[in-house]
């Protein structure tokens, strides 16, 4: 028993500590991302902001800058970031809500405009007295001209959008050419000299086709054919023109369109289709002419124009 307690009494008493560690210090770092994150919101705004106040065609040049951005260096002009505005290729006035105004609602351009078209409606009118007095004077010329008169139903005439259109067709039994040439009947000589002499004092230009039928060329050379052959007969009724004495210079243009434009379309062959066109154009038919078929000027040329054409619809000598 005294054993027992004496071991009891011996027994170690463990105390048990337990160690608080605090944990490290962080600092600042989470400052810096915050920061950084307001930056970048900031920027989004402005940018957002800048945008809003940029007219429509200035953020479409800003686009295509970016699309190609040494389009403008290799072309030889100065780099976009020369512009001494604040956006590049935008306005000045960033307080503007609706953006800049664009140059053609500024009040000189309306000006400019309007005075533009009273100038092509003013020209219009002009180029239809012209083309009438134009019309009557051949028409006169064919009556007192017993050639001419002999000749009066291979002479058309009629006042089209382009201007007068002076077509000598071919008939049955009397072609302008020799078949498959571009040798110029006697009689067609005549009659070209008498066109070429009244249009020897007029201001417009004049444009020269060649037609000819369906058929094909049948000569037999190579490569040679209705376009050649349609192209041939138009320079050579030029020549003809020239020799009458209106001036080479007046010629804008001289076209063979072998059988693409028939005057006969139900009937491919008829003789009618092998034909010269002499066109007097009008300044805006000219105008469209050199500019690769754009169609130039206002509503009231174009009804001008059309007044024209429906007025001398029906060609007054065949």
């Amino acid at each position: 028993m005294a054993t027992s307690q004496g071991s009891k009494k011996l027994q170690p008493i463990i105390i048990k500590r337990v160690k608080k560690v605090s944990h490290g210090h962080h600092g600042g770092a989470w400052k810096i991302a915050y920061a950084d994150f307001v930056t970048a919101m900031m920027a989004f705004f402005l940018l957002m902001w800048l945008l809003g106040s940029t007219a429509k065609g200035d953020l479409q040049g800003i686009a295509s800058y970016f699309h190609s951005p040494l389009k403008v260096e290799m072309a030889g002009g100065p780099g976009s970031g020369s512009s001494a505005s604040i956006v590049t290729g935008g306005g000045k006035d960033l307080t503007r809500t609706n953006g800049q105004v664009k140059q053609s609602d500024a009040p000189g351009k309306q000006t400019s405009t309007l005075a533009q078209d009273s100038q092509k409606i003013e020209q219009a009118r002009q180029d239809a007295r012209r083309m009438s007095a134009l019309r009557a004077k051949i028409e006169a010329l064919i009556e007192a001209n017993p050639k001419l008169r002999d000749y009066r139903s291979q002479i058309r005439l009629q006042v089209t959008v382009d201007g007068l259109e002076i077509q000598i067709v071919d008939e049955q039994n009397r072609p302008m050419f020799d078949s498959g040439s571009a040798l110029v009947k006697p009689y067609m000589r005549d009659i070209l000299h008498e066109i070429g002499t009244a249009l020897n004092g007029i201001e417009n230009r004049v444009s020269l086709a060649g037609h000819t039928d369906a058929a094909p060329y049948g000569n037999g050379d190579r490569g040679y054919g209705n376009w050649e052959l349609s192209a041939d007969r138009a320079n050579a009724s030029r020549r003809e023109l020239v020799g009458a004495g209106m001036p080479d210079d007046k010629l804008v243009r001289v076209v063979g369109l072998a059988a693409s434009d028939l005057l006969d379309k139900d009937n491919r062959l008829a003789p009618i289709n092998r034909r010269i066109s002499v066109t007097v154009l009008t300044r805006e038919a000219e105008s469209r002419l050199f500019g690769g078929g754009r169609i130039e000027g206002n509503d009231a040329v174009k009804a001008i124009q059309e007044q024209i054409a429906r007025d001398a619809k029906t060609p007054a000598a065949q």
